[in-house]
């Protein structure tokens, strides 16, 4: 394996999986994937973070156009308490859909640096999605890498959000009653 798509959730996510990726001898080409996070504004934010770091480290992404919020919404409509299981199956089947159109040896997620996500369930959906696209699922556990991931990028000044980027987990985040999709206020910790 020698060419990685990496879909990229923030640019502080992606500092330590890059260069133990790179540290690896792999290329490595990022994937923003703009249409789970809320508000716009937030997205515009993350995007503006990801371009500066890019640039710092020589890091070409592909950004994904439009912003489909309304697509995201209807699709999660009634199923709120799974949601975070269809984001991530959203989220890595574009990534392995982009990664076969570049002929890409293999794709991934900074999702997998997060402490505060599911691995089990990364992992599980990107090889389904894999061996469905035709691309494989490169899974590496990056946690071990959190607190110099989040060093990195108070140094480098990077926009730091405290959700994980829709609107449920800005709910969860700022909102403490209880409420009523089955969702807690603890239910999406910040990444």
């Amino acid at each position: 394996m020698k060419k990685l798509l990496l879909h990229i959730c923030c640019a502080p996510c992606a500092i330590y999986p890059l260069r133990t990726l790179r540290e690896k001898n792999l290329t490595v080409m990022g994937f923003f994937y703009p249409h789970n996070i809320h508000p716009y504004t937030e997205c515009l934010k993350r995007k503006e973070a990801l371009q500066t770091y890019s640039e710092m480290i020589d890091l070409k992404v592909i950004y994904g156009h439009g912003y489909d919020l309304t697509g995201f919404l209807r699709n999660i409509a009634f199923r709120e308490t799974q949601r975070c299981r269809f984001c991530c199956h959203d989220r890595l089947r574009s990534t392995a859909l982009m990664a076969r159109r570049g002929k890409f040896d293999a794709f991934s997620t900074t999702l997998l640096y997060s402490k505060h996500q599911n691995h089990d369930l990364i992992r599980t959906i990107g090889e389904s999605v894999g061996a469905d696209v035709g691309v494989p699922f490169y899974y590496q556990d990056f946690r071990s890498g959190w607190k110099e991931g989040i060093e990195a990028s108070k140094r480098m000044a990077l926009y730091r959000q405290s959700y994980c980027g829709c609107v449920f987990s800005e709910r969860d985040r700022y909102y403490k009653e209880p409420v009523q999709d089955g969702g807690s206020h603890n239910a999406l910790p910040r990444h």
